[in-house]
């Protein structure tokens, strides 16, 4: 039977009397990409904050690397997320953000973080101040973010967007990497393409109707 990184058991999420997620069950398995699609109001973004503990579920139980979220921690240990637009202090480098988001768990230097720049194609302009990035670029240092601590768990709500075809197409292969070495990731695209080429499996989700 195959380890799993992330286990979501029947889920319910409400805000307010509005069901958002409804016994939602979902597994991942180390060395898996598990695909969530659906439109907009499904659910996905929810869901995947309830994963890395952001939010609380109603009912239902979330477990990550074997630990229970809200009981044996309140936030996965071994994780890399991009969740909604990555957010970062603009007048800072994008090796300075990082360096700062590194500095609060104190697990890697600079070496890696150097190392996480070239990943994504952003070692060139490490020194550049983050609001002289594009869109694509800031997309670019989340993914690093992501994957500098060398997470064994990913959960990434849309990291493609704003890329162009050819830098999607590297961070596929990067991702593609992450998996042969054993990572379990938690991906949403609205990209086809993005679903077709790295997942293992494909979960729907549907907009509930009133």
């Amino acid at each position: 039977m195959e380890e799993t990184g992330i286990l979501a058991e029947h889920l319910y999420k409400a805000f307010g009397k509005e069901p958002v997620l409804e016994d939602v069950s979902l597994s991942v398995p180390y060395g898996r990409i598990l695909g969530v699609v659906g439109g907009n109001g499904s659910g996905k973004t929810v869901l995947m904050k309830c994963i890395c503990g952001f939010l609380r579920p109603d009912k239902g139980m979330v477990t990550v690397g074997g630990r229970r979220i809200g009981k044996d921690c309140d936030f996965p240990q071994s994780i890399g997320v991009i969740i909604e637009t990555p957010g970062f202090i603009p007048g800072m480098s994008g090796y300075r953000n990082l360096k700062v988001l590194a500095s609060l768990k104190g697990k890697i230097g600079k070496k890696e973080i150097e190392q996480a720049l070239k990943q994504v194609g952003l070692y060139e302009h490490r020194r550049k101040a983050v609001r002289k990035y594009s869109l694509g670029m800031r997309q670019r240092l989340g993914l690093a973010q992501a994957v500098m601590e060398d997470p064994r768990v990913l959960v990434l709500d849309e990291p493609f967007n704003g890329l162009d075809k050819d830098t999607a197409k590297e961070m596929r292969q990067m991702l593609l990497g992450l998996k042969a070495r054993g990572r379990a990731i938690l991906l949403a695209s609205h990209n086809g393409q993005d679903i077709e080429e790295l997942c293992d499996e494909v979960y729907e989700m549907e907009v509930r109707r009133t």
